[in-house]
């Protein structure tokens, strides 16, 4: 049975700056987002994993390429009316929940703005109600409404932020690296309380990281991203079981092990693109699918190894 897509991005480039000064910071990316699925964007600081987050939510403009939500093509002009039908219908977590929020607004303007923005309330009484029922889904008291950012914890922050965008009532949550300024204690709460407002809401989302140990937990499916490229896609335990790139070699062979014995006796790979791709300029490299739904950017000689070590 195939899965209803909800998200296409095609052959995405985003450019920042002008004319001999232009930085291509996403370069020809493009993967499919099933509804009712979490998708992965895993890739180190500056890989181009947010620009591609906000260019989905409109606020990177795309230089090329395709953005197409439920069949409509949302990037480039849009009318106002399917822009504030996207507003509504993709929000975004952002990373940093002291930085997010507005310090001089108490949570009850904080988490209405939208409301307010879209005029997507009938009364006052209705807004306080989506308010309250929006700090209760994320498990904080409704009371909390009256105070302000400084008052709670980092975590507790996040949580108002990710009410924020639950009282939009989306389909599709971009969340941005949604507990990397979190305490270690704290990122399992928040990583749950996605998961289980995922199952009672039927949401979809893009879960974007640099630690593909926390992206293992929450997502179906995970896209590798390297400079602005995606170098493989594959879903998470298929990754997992046989990492193809090198690059995606690298970022696992990092991942701490909680066993002291193993990882002081572990050996960290290190991506070094000019010695694993030295014939790119004779052999370029495509995007190929080496098992069903496992994808690689790969050139014929690297797809032979690939297919080597696979088969082994």
């Amino acid at each position: 049975m195939n899965k209803e897509i909800l998200l296409e991005v095609k052959n995405l480039k985003v450019e920042f700056g002008k004319s001999n000064k232009k930085f291509t910071a996403v370069n020809d990316v493009s993967f499919n987002i099933h509804k009712g699925e979490t998708f992965g964007l895993v890739g180190e600081s500056g890989s181009g994993k947010t620009t591609i987050g906000r260019a989905i939510i409109r606020i990177n403009p795309a230089a090329s390429g395709e953005i197409i939500y439920k069949g409509q093509t949302i990037s480039g002009k849009i009318d106002k009316e399917l822009d504030t039908e996207l507003t509504r219908k993709i929000q975004m977590i952002f990373q940093d929940p002291m930085a997010s929020l507005n310090e001089r607004a108490k949570v009850d303007y904080i988490v209405s703005e939208g409301l307010y923005n879209l005029k997507n309330y009938g009364s006052e009484e209705d807004r306080k109600k989506k308010v309250e029922q929006a700090l209760l889904d994320v498990g904080l008291l409704p009371e909390f409404a009256s105070r302000f950012p400084h008052e709670f914890s980092g975590g507790q922050r996040q949580r108002i932020g990710i009410a924020r965008v639950l009282v939009m009532e989306p389909e599709l949550i971009i969340a941005d690296e949604p507990i990397s300024a979190l305490d270690v204690s704290i990122r399992a709460q928040v990583i749950n309380l996605l998961a289980e407002l995922q199952k009672q809401k039927d949401l979809t989302y893009l879960f974007i990281a640099h630690d593909l140990s926390v992206v293992r937990f929450i997502s179906d499916r995970i896209a590798v991203i390297y400079k602005g490229k995606i170098v493989e896609l594959a879903e998470t335990e298929k990754l997992f079981a046989h990492p193809l790139h090198p690059y995606t070699r690298s970022l696992l062979s990092a991942i701490p092990t909680p066993n002291p014995r193993v990882e002081k006796s572990k050996v960290i790979e290190i991506y070094q693109p000019d010695k694993e791709h030295y014939d790119y300029a004779s052999n370029p490299p495509e995007w190929i699918e080496i098992e069903p739904g496992h994808f690689v950017l790969a050139n014929e000689r690297e797809f032979e190894s690939y297919k080597k070590n696979f088969q082994s």
